[in-house]
């Protein structure tokens, strides 16, 4: 295991116990200083898991960084997803290129939930040069008024950036005066990509955004129960139907009306920790919603010991274990013929923290030798402060250690490096980016970017069937590694793929 010298200790509130959510701060902690994030590390996810429980995890500084996500980007593309609010971010134009992406994301979540074509209303208030050295406080106060003229929006955000946050415009005060002179909430959201190395960073900030300038005390208790997802589909109609409660979905194609009573639910449910882990110890603190608290429904194990944390939360423990019941029934039969088609094959994975902990069950469930994984950062607790919810601690505990474990901000030349090396038959993919790796060294890659799609017992056999698909269909990927280039010599890939993380420099760089 690699311990740096950039010792992040866990939070003095220690495990088990609840983040302090201050809703009168205009922004977020980061999660290096909130939850102890770190984003290098190498070694057995068993140890990492031991290294977060005992307060010893270290972060370690890598000497070569090749690229790296942006918070202000995740707080994007959840803040976009609100279908009558406006998004200013406030930076120079160039920043605006993540809106398109989200744009079309945002369209074809339109067309499968059969919703009116409309587009997204985003804006920049396309700080220049001059700006910088003379503020760009009024340049601001006028694209407000631009945008509520020309759209008229029941809520409009302002998203930093690290340009507003370098000249140390007052976002807030402006943010305050447009509120009383437009009508509409006026909500800063803090998220310049320079504060923090872990991009999910920006899921908090937009996060504590909406719960603090959105979301009113509640006026009564409702049977709805919040879902915090991304875009995916909707899958908890079935599962909460039958219990006597109704799914509603936050942020995704939400009405700022919608968000503003969230406070009313009868619970909160995330698909994945690493997006809600903020807003749902918020929402439990502030406003008494009680959270999940469980790894994520992916594998069997998983999912029932996630459906018997519903069951607790909601009360419906004896209808709980009926459904648990018959669910084995139904899938435990079809499981087991995927289990011997996929026996003796080995994966990879490369996804998000909490995702790819997910994804790393699901694997082990169908009986696949998980050859290492690639994770973007670590989070040794969430906001409840609860063990129960790490889900790497429920995949070692379940599953065994899982070996060549790297927690890498996208670090393509460390991810290339380890696939050339432990040549697996899969390598599974939550972000496109990161696909076209895999199927340069002629390795079968599948990227499903719904994370709903693997989510429950239906989830482990919806992947087994797609799994099992690209294995067999391996033709396109092995002709694409015979004619195609990779940007890393020979050099590269017979050095130890960890020789930029933390020690000293081992290798000559020319």
């Amino acid at each position: 295991m690699t311990v740096g010298p950039f010792l992040t200790t866990i939070p003095s509130k220690g495990m088990g116990l609840m983040s302090d959510i201050n809703l009168k701060a205009p922004e977020v902690q980061i999660r290096e200083v909130r939850l102890g994030s770190i984003t290098g590390f190498e070694g057995t996810a068993g140890e990492l898991v031991d290294a977060a429980r005992s307060g010893k995890l270290a972060d370690t500084s890598r000497r070569f960084s090749q690229c790296m996500g942006c918070s202000a980007g995740n707080a994007f593309c959840q803040l976009c997803m609100i279908k009558d609010a406006a998004v200013v971010n406030h930076a120079p134009v160039g920043c605006a290129g993540d809106s398109f992406s989200f744009n079309f994301t945002y369209r074809v979540g339109q067309m499968e939930r059969k919703l009116p074509a409309a587009t997204g209303r985003y804006f920049s208030t396309n700080i220049e040069e001059k700006d910088t050295i003379f503020g760009a406080t009024q340049k601001l106060e006028e694209t407000l008024r631009e945008v509520y003229r020309r759209v008229h929006p029941n809520a409009i955000f302002i998203t930093t950036s690290c340009a507003s946050g370098i000249i140390g415009d007052d976002v807030e005060g402006v943010a305050d005066s447009m509120t009383e002179e437009l009508g509409i909430p006026i909500v800063a959201c803090y998220c310049e990509g320079f504060k923090s190395k872990i991009w999910t960073t920006g899921f908090d900030s937009a996060y504590h955004a909406i719960i603090r300038k959105l979301v009113k005390p509640p006026r009564k208790k409702t049977n709805k129960v919040n879902i915090v997802n991304f875009w995916g589909s909707h899958i908890f109609e079935k599962i909460l139907e039958p219990l006597g409660y109704e799914a509603q979905y936050i942020v995704p194609f939400s009405n700022v009306s919608d968000l503003e009573y969230i406070s009313e639910a009868a619970a909160t449910i995330q698909v994945c920790p690493t997006l809600g882990t903020y807003i749902g110890a918020a929402l439990e603190q502030v406003y008494g919603v009680p959270e999940l608290k469980s790894p994520p429904a992916y594998g069997i194990d998983g999912t029932d010991e996630w459906m018997r944390e519903l069951g607790r939360v909601l009360h419906r423990e004896g209808k709980i274990e009926e459904l648990i019941k018959s669910e084995h029934e139904r899938v435990l039969p079809q499981l087991e013929k995927y289990r011997e088609k996929l026996k003796g094959k080995t994966a990879y994975v490369t996804a998000g923290a909490a995702h790819g902990h997910a994804l790393i069950a699901l694997l082990k469930e169908l009986g696949l030798d998980v050859k290492g994984a690639a994770i973007f950062h670590h989070d040794p607790l969430y906001d409840n402060g609860d063990p129960a919810s790490d889900a790497l601690a429920h995949d070692v505990k379940t599953y065994g250690d899982i070996q060549n474990y790297n927690v890498c901000n996208k670090q393509a030349f460390e991810l290339v490096n380890i696939l050339n090396r432990v040549n697996p038959d899969i390598m599974i993919a939550r972000h496109g980016g990161m696909t076209v790796w895999g199927a340069k060294l002629g390795v079968p890659t599948l990227l499903i970017g719904d994370e709903q799609f693997s989510f429950g017992y239906q989830g482990v056999l919806n992947y087994a069937s797609r799994i099992v698909e690209t294995i067999e269909n391996k033709e396109f990927v092995s002709n694409l590694a015979k004619h195609s280039t990779m940007p890393y010599t020979s050099w590269w890939l017979e050095q130890n793929p960890f020789s930029f993380l933390g020690g000293k420099l081992d290798v000559e760089v020319y």
